[in-house]
């Protein structure tokens, strides 16, 4: 890679809009770029190493026999309603109406999702066991956005749920 030939830079100057040596460290090297409080754009190598990361972690996943999925970053917020957790989110829920005036969510979670989209498989104990996850973005407003990058608005987690048909199950996919 020929950084001459990049999208890349680097700062020298002090960094005084971050809290966190880490976070300065990032902006500094040209790996991320603060675009407000807990939200950064990923420049090409800070991009190219999470890109790697991912790749790390998806290697990884499959070998131990779990299938990969994306789900929608979009939510209808009926799905927290059902599940019971809409309170619980409270203000750290992204909130959107469409314009049938449909309240909606940017996801900061996907548990609720998984669980329904595994329903449709699970018809018996013979469809089991399995494990999904999927590596997306997740959303939440966070009260003070800081730390770099580990209080964000916006980030990428990668989650994985098994379903198995008994405790010993869970275990040994755990």
């Amino acid at each position: 890679m020929r950084l001459s030939k990049d999208f890349f830079y680097t700062i020298k100057e002090n960094i005084t809009d971050e809290d966190s040596n880490s976070g300065k460290l990032l902006v500094k090297s040209g790996m991320i770029k603060k675009i407000s409080n807990g939200i950064y754009a990923k420049m090409p190598l800070g991009q190219k190493t999470i890109q790697n990361v991912e790749n790390i972690v998806r290697k990884y996943m499959n070998e131990a026999g779990a299938n990969e999925l994306k789900m929608p970053s979009l939510l209808p917020m009926e799905i927290y309603e059902m599940a019971g957790r809409k309170d619980a989110f409270g203000s750290s829920m992204f909130k959107l109406n469409d314009r049938y005036n449909r309240e909606y969510a940017l996801g900061p979670t996907h548990e609720e999702l998984f669980a329904i989209t595994s329903m449709n498989k699970v018809k018996s104990y013979r469809d089991l066991p399995f494990t999904i996850y999927q590596i997306g973005n997740k959303y939440r407003d966070e009260m003070r956005p800081r730390l770099g990058l580990i209080r964000v608005r916006e980030f990428t987690m990668k989650d994985a749920y098994s379903f198995d048909k008994d405790q010993a199950g869970l275990d040994a996919s755990y």
